[in-house]
């Protein structure tokens, strides 16, 4: 038996707070993670969980082991990270995630081409507009859009993001330009995800640096493609970031308002769990996606 065995399945059991879960992350049965937890007790002659039905708490011999178990695993795979690094190519799984229709769109073409150059990697993806936990769910890197939450997190910046307030020329006619950010109450307004649309202040007095704008309108839909269709139909106004818009605003279907006040470019972001050997997967694909999506028109 080695020394090393239920190590991993302690600190996955700790971290995500439950055995199924932990086996969800080490990709074993629940089983196996009892066992090799059960194995650990028993060598260490001493309990290192709280068991009820409902909750798994470390006992205080388990919070006391968990720290150095952390350090242990880190510098453990760090060791082999390094060794594995001097190949530079990037083998094994690759977990990703990333928000449904800019993933289809931009993400998954450039990982799909970074796979055809290494032959030795897997790569699961899985497109969702959920933010995932990525130490308690084993992703190894996400690709997300707009401002960052979790400051635990090591983030890259890997591509701009402007956000438009853009209408059809049809809706303008129509209904008029706005030319402060005071005249938009007067609009009809096409939601999405968003409850609010974020404006660069400018000299406004009482908005502070930035000004945020509770859109109201007859018209709504969780989906950035629908809302485009809608605005260029002339049916309101629409904020929506550039990958979106670029191609109509060249070409007059749509017109870009009020730019003095769009709001700071928000960026698209590479982020990982902070660990202090990248491995050679993740910093080449970050790399990867980096250079690609700097070849695109809309980000030129």
């Amino acid at each position: 038996m080695s020394r090393w065995d239920g190590i991993d399945e302690f600190v996955a059991v700790a971290e995500c707070g439950g055995f199924s879960r932990a086996a969800e992350r080490l990709r074993i049965s629940s089983s196996q993670v009892s066992r090799q937890v059960a194995r650990l007790e028993d060598r260490l002659q001493a309990r290192l969980f709280y068991r009820t039905t409902r909750s798994v708490t470390l006992t205080e011999a388990g919070r006391s082991l968990l720290a150095q178990c952390r350090r242990l695993i880190e510098e453990r795979d760090e060791a082999l990270l390094a060794v594995s690094d001097l190949q530079a190519e990037p083998k094994g799984l690759l977990r990703l995630t990333c928000a449904v229709a800019y993933g289809e769109r931009f993400v998954v073409p450039l990982v799909n081409d970074f796979l055809e150059r290494h032959p030795q990697l897997r790569v699961e993806i899985e497109l969702t507009n959920r933010r995932l936990d990525l130490v308690h769910e084993g992703v190894d890197l996400a690709v997300r859009l707009g401002r960052l939450m979790d400051s635990s997190l090591v983030a890259t910046r890997i591509a701009p993001r402007v956000m438009h307030l853009c209408a059809a020329p049809s809706y303008l006619e129509r209904r008029g330009t706005p030319r402060r950010l005071a005249d938009l109450a007067e609009h009809d307004c096409l939601t999405g995800t968003a409850d609010g649309w974020t404006f660069d202040a400018g000299s406004l007095e009482d908005g502070g640096p930035e000004w945020l704008f509770r859109p109201q309108g007859r018209w709504r839909c969780n989906s950035g493609t629908a809302v485009l269709d809608a605005a260029l139909r002339g049916f309101g106004l629409c904020q929506l970031p550039d990958y979106y818009v670029v191609e109509h605003l060249t070409a007059g279907r749509l017109v870009s308002l009020l730019d003095a006040h769009r709001p700071p470019n928000t960026a698209v972001w590479a982020v990982y769990p902070p660990q202090r050997h990248l491995s050679p997967k993740v910093r080449l694909l970050i790399q990867h996606l980096k250079e690609g999506l700097a070849r695109r028109p809309e980000y030129r």
